[in-house]
This record gives structure tokens, sequence and C-alpha cells, in this order.
């Protein structure tokens, strides 16, 4: 998953947005911006355990 912040000026109330491929979620400031990033990051890298079907 490609993820991008950047500056955005499509919406002044929320000029930061976050791109995950081709979604876009908007924010109202950088680190809020970056706090997304950061939670999705160690969300996406925490062990995901697989049920075995017995």
């Amino acid at each position: 998953m490609k993820i991008v912040v950047s500056a955005s000026a499509r919406k002044p109330e929320c000029p930061w947005q976050v791109q995950l491929d081709q979604h876009v979620v908007s924010f109202r400031s950088e680190a809020e911006a970056r706090a997304f990033v950061s939670t999705l990051q160690a969300r996406l890298q925490a062990p995901h355990p697989l049920k075995r079907a017995g």
C-alpha cells in the first residue's frame, strides 16, 4: 500500500491529506495526518495470526 502525506488546497478547513493508494483522507493539521499514518503503519505491521481450519 502506498501512503503519501501532502498539503492540499481542495478543502481549506482540512488542508492536509493522506493518500492510501486511490483513497484520500483529509485532516485539519499535518500532525493529525502523520499520527494517522503512524497508527495505520503500526496496525499493518502488527502480527495477524490466521485461524487454522480444523
